[in-house]
């Protein structure tokens, strides 16, 4: 018989190996597409989406450390077919950055080409901004060859961008700036 003393020292180095994989990631907390749809308006498909980007002490403290933070959204139209793989008719990235600016105490958010910019107050605010997409073009009605259904799928994902030289060394190990989210599938039609 094992006595109770033994088999705490016999699980204590256990629990202590897994511990770590337990703490909380910087990337931990909600991160969804809350809502997406598109609409066929003047031969122009629109997307509209409300995504729910995560907010941890760990975010604020890295962008106040200069690192950059990179939002990414996959965008797909693809029209299902029956005995063969889906027909790819669109396939978009779109990357934004965030980052903040330490001399006007905001947070910049930089649009997909580098030159469109704004400056927000509040973390919040920026994320928030980061979150909702308004009428983004996909695709014009001419590429929805056939008469549909058309799939489109949208995923969202956060990952670690620019830093300064310094954090780049200290960071160089660790892996956990990155997460995307589920895909969010709907159906197009004309």
């Amino acid at each position: 018989m094992i006595r109770p003393l033994t088999l705490r020292r016999l699980l204590l180095p256990w629990l202590l190996l897994f511990v770590p994989l337990l703490r909380a990631g910087p990337l931990d907390g909600t991160f969804e597409i809350a809502t997406a749809s598109s609409q066929l308006q003047d031969g122009v498909v629109e997307l509209s989406a409300q995504i729910h980007y995560p907010l941890t002490g760990a975010v604020r403290e890295v962008l106040r450390d200069g690192v950059t933070l990179a939002f990414d959204l996959e965008i797909s139209v693809k029209r299902p077919r029956h005995y063969w793989f889906d027909a790819d008719v669109v396939s978009l990235n779109l990357r934004r950055e965030l980052s903040y600016h330490v001399i006007s105490d905001r947070y910049v958010v930089r649009g997909p080409d580098g030159v469109e910019q704004n400056s927000y107050p509040t973390l919040e605010s920026a994320l928030d901004q980061l979150g909702q997409l308004e009428r983004f073009p996909i695709t014009v009605a001419a590429q929805l060859r056939g008469d549909g259904p058309w799939e489109v799928a949208l995923r969202a994902g956060v990952r670690r961008g620019r830093m300064p030289d310094a954090l780049r060394a200290l960071m160089f190990w660790r892996d956990d700036w990155h997460r995307t989210s589920d895909w969010y599938t709907w159906t197009l039609e004309r």
